[in-house]
């Protein structure tokens, strides 16, 4: 009899099939009468755990990109970016200055759109050279695209 090549009939990267795991046994009863008798009754026994999902390789980062990319809020939180703010500005004036809000608001903005565009230009070099992961030298390469060398 001739079976059938069933690595043919696989999908690429696919898991063989697992034996499910054998069951536990019920707690012994331990109340005084029936010793060393295991206890009737299915009810008594806690559910098992839910199995936590597990994604392919790659599949949470492309649903995170489409999660944020759908969004419109800041993704860095407000009170550390205004501390950076005032910290540069103390480096740059020996004055203590004040910030309205909606000034560090609008920097953070700013700063936010500038970082996702580059990251986008980056992300263009890396497929440009065949690859998925961003390097170091994908971000040097769209800033001094961009004209960005001062920084």
């Amino acid at each position: 009899m001739v079976h059938p090549d069933t690595s043919a009939l696989r999908r690429k990267g696919a898991a063989p099939r697992r034996r499910p795991p054998a069951q536990a046994t019920p707690p012994l009863d331990v109340s005084g009468e029936g010793l060393g008798r295991r206890s009737s009754g299915a009810s008594e026994l806690p559910a098992p755990p839910k199995k936590k999902r597990k994604y392919r390789p790659g599949a949470k980062a492309l649903m995170e990109i489409r999660k944020y990319q759908k969004s419109h809020e800041l993704l860095l939180r407000k009170a550390p970016f205004a501390r950076l703010v005032r910290e540069v500005c103390q480096n740059y004036s020996m004055k203590h200055f004040r910030w309205q809000v909606h000034a560090i608001m609008a920097l953070q903005e700013a700063s936010e759109a500038f970082l996702v565009m580059l990251m986008a230009n980056a992300n263009l070099c890396a497929i440009h050279a065949k690859r998925v992961t961003l390097f170091p030298r994908d971000m040097q390469l769209a800033r001094r695209l961009r004209g960005v060398n001062d920084m």
